[in-house]
């Protein structure tokens, strides 16, 4: 890959200007993402192109991720994944305005690949930087899609080992409504996955079985399910799939699908109603889901069933943006940049930051 650098085609000192071509890297975790997104004007940034490389069969062996291995695969990736974004879209290299990465939360060598990479290709390039939070860039990522949201929203942010509730007013207006206070969605979904002998990643194994099973086979714990609040617990549930494994024995394995399907109930039941519960809270008309637990097939179509009852829209990133990937992190950016919440910058020294909250984001 060639670096030419050249004048700066937008002024990066103007909040709420169109930041232009941004490029998005996403190495938080087991995923190398790359992207280009244009933003001009006020209206939604549109994706160019992205390409994404999963490490989900380097892992399998190790049944999860290996923090090395994952930072060591990304930097075998990210620039050939950027060459052929960059070619997919017809664009140059030099033709980019702003570089942007997840600056965390996440595992901090891979973190420290992306953003490595992104402030090199910004001080060669002459180029503005900016660092994006992982979890925005999921809550955003409905943007993405060929049905993108309106603000105000509820969001349901269910990514990995988070599950949020958020009303969501604007870019960078977030109000945390309520969040898991042990084990979040995905980890139940991975850790029952486990518990189960099904492999990495458990959670699409867990949801493939499920849809051979009998979803009321079981009687599962719905934890936290009529607490009065938004909160989530999902280890209670975790142990209870434990139990009722032991409990079977040598039944295990015919009984499998029965066990996913009654686990994944569980699961979606406690997110479908707190979800429901928290649109009638804020009286909004709009739910956005996002985050790798959004793809689950049972969880769209309970929740899809239930906001057409409610008259409510109900908005889903497209499947294949539902994992970790640079689209949304370019779109992050970009929709920060345009909106003044953020402002890209030259100094590239940087730092990573495995542990984030999201309403620390502006900290």
């Amino acid at each position: 890959m060639s670096v030419t650098a050249s004048t700066p085609s937008f002024a990066d000192d103007t909040p709420g200007r169109a930041p232009g071509l941004v490029l998005g890297i996403e190495s938080s975790c087991d995923e190398t993402g790359v992207a280009l997104v244009h933003a001009s004007g006020q209206g939604v940034p549109r994706l160019e192109a992205h390409a994404l490389h999963s490490q989900i069969e380097m892992h399998q062996a190790y049944g999860g991720v290996v923090p090395e291995l994952a930072s060591r695969d990304h930097i075998r990736r990210v620039l050939p994944l950027a060459t052929q974004v960059l070619a997919a879209a017809g664009r140059s290299l030099a033709e980019v305005d702003v570089v942007a990465y997840t600056r965390g939360p996440g595992l901090a060598g891979a973190l420290l690949v992306g953003s490595g990479v992104a402030c090199a290709l910004g001080a060669a390039l002459g180029r503005p930087v900016l660092g994006v939070h992982h979890l925005e860039g999921h809550l955003l990522s409905p943007f993405l899609s060929a049905d993108p949201p309106e603000f105000p929203f509820v969001a349901l942010l269910v990514s990995g080992g988070h599950t949020q509730l958020m009303r969501v007013d604007a870019v960078g207006e977030y109000q945390i409504l309520g969040e898991t206070i042990d084990d979040a969605a995905g980890e139940a979904f991975d850790k029952s996955a486990k518990l189960m002998g099904l492999g990495y990643p458990g959670g699409p194994a867990l949801s493939r079985l499920a849809e051979t099973g009998d979803p009321a086979a079981f009687k599962l714990p719905r934890p936290l399910l009529h607490s009065g609040d938004l909160d989530f617990s999902f280890a209670g549930l975790k142990t209870a799939v434990l139990t009722q494994a032991r409990k079977l024995g040598d039944a295990l394995e015919s009984r499998k699908p029965d066990l996913a399907a009654s686990t994944q109930a569980a699961i979606v039941e406690v997110l479908l109603k707190k979800s429901m519960a928290a649109l009638r809270q804020t009286g909004l008309r709009r739910l956005v889901v996002a985050g790798g637990v959004g793809a689950n097939r049972e969880l769209r179509q309970r929740l899809n069933a239930a906001c057409l009852v409610a008259r409510v829209r109900v908005h889903y990133p497209e499947l294949h943006l539902c994992t970790d990937n640079g689209a949304m992190i370019a779109m992050a950016a970009a929709m920060r940049l345009q909106s003044g919440r953020a402002q890209a910058g030259r100094d590239y020294s940087f730092d990573v930051r495995p542990r984030w909250p999201l309403d620390a984001i502006d900290t």
